[in-house]
């Protein structure tokens, strides 16, 4: 009996002494605590690192010399580029004439006579390439990159007022697809208030296409546009735009009572046996520029008309080729 009295006590106390050995094990085995003052602490110090070489850089930047931006501007001409084909000169308009609207427009400059220019600066990959002669085509202080705005402007213009599923719907392009091929101010009549300047612009690829559009207040307010072969089914070797009578005509309300003096111009496509042309339009005897197998003529109007331009072809012999007078494609008579 004394014995399993003994045996009886001696069992509860090793297994009181088994669960205290295990408590210990388990609480040397506990997780230690999330030492969030330390993290916090070196988050604030990695954030003060930051802030100063920030800091660093920035008084660094503001330290560069106003005057080291202007080595991205302009490139240095090519004197090597091809001087284009300037076949007459137009009458020079008169020294009051008004400049176009448009974001930074510099004074009006009369219609020049001198030589071409032979060299231009090299554009940018998404700029529109250069008129052959920026003298005889950007006129009117109409700079390059005023134009390149506008005809940027007008292709945002054409995306914009696409009609939903509109299965007549052409895209485009951007302007790095074309080539300005004349640049000049527009004035505004009793259909279209309000002076701005007038764009032209073609690309050869994917197709040829043709833009006329013009710009008031940096905004295109219309647009007009072609595709295709500027000849068509036209056998001459001289085919003008049937849609440049927006650029030598004002509003029909207006007829008899133009606003003067008008800034005119006219395009097409020539065939490369036309070598030289020259152009009339009233009073006034304009200047061509044959570029890349378009024409582009322009003149400054002082009188009202009843007709449309006159346009005569001549090829390297001096032999006339093409007169607009005897076109029966052309329009004549202005309506």
């Amino acid at each position: 009996m004394s014995e399993e009295t003994q045996g009886g006590g001696a069992e509860p106390d090793f297994e009181e002494r088994l669960r205290g050995l295990l408590a210990g094990d388990a609480a040397r085995v506990r997780p230690s605590p999330v030492p969030y003052p330390e993290i916090r602490r070196r988050g604030l110090v990695e954030r003060r690192r930051r802030m100063g070489v920030t800091g660093a850089a920035l008084a660094a930047l503001a330290a560069v010399p106003v005057g080291a931006y202007a080595l991205g501007g302009t490139a240095a001409p090519d004197p090597a580029a091809p001087a284009p084909t300037v076949l007459s000169s137009a009458r020079p308009a008169p020294t009051g004439e008004a400049t176009p609207s448009g974001p930074a427009t510099a004074s009006a400059s009369a219609p020049t006579t001198s030589a071409p220019t032979t060299s231009a600066p090299v554009a940018t990959p998404t700029d529109p390439a250069r008129p052959a002669s920026a003298a005889h085509q950007l006129l009117d202080g109409i700079t390059f990159e005023q134009a390149a705005a506008g005809l940027g402007a007008c292709l945002d213009y054409n995306k914009a007022h696409r009609l939903p599923k509109d299965p007549t719907y052409t895209d485009l392009g951007k302007p790095a697809d074309y080539r300005i091929i004349l640049a000049m101010r527009s004035t505004g009549d009793s259909n279209a208030p309000g002076d701005g300047y007038s764009v032209v612009a073609v690309r050869e690829k994917p197709v040829p296409a043709r833009l006329i559009c013009t710009v008031k207040d940096g905004a295109a307010s219309g647009l007009n546009t072609s595709v295709g072969d500027p000849f068509g089914d036209a056998g001459t070797s001289v085919a003008p735009d049937m849609n440049s009578g927006k650029l030598y005509q004002q509003s029909v309300i207006d007829k008899g009572a133009w606003k003067l003096p008008f800034r005119w111009g006219i395009i097409g496509g020539h065939r490369a046996s036309v070598t030289r042309m020259t152009a009339s339009y009233g009073d006034s005897a304009g200047q061509v520029v044959l570029d890349h197998g378009w024409f582009v003529a322009t003149g400054t109007l002082h009188e009202q008309v009843t007709r449309a331009p006159h346009l005569k072809g001549y090829d390297a012999a001096g032999k006339l080729v093409y007169d607009s007078d005897q076109d029966p494609s052309y329009e004549k008579t202005l309506p």
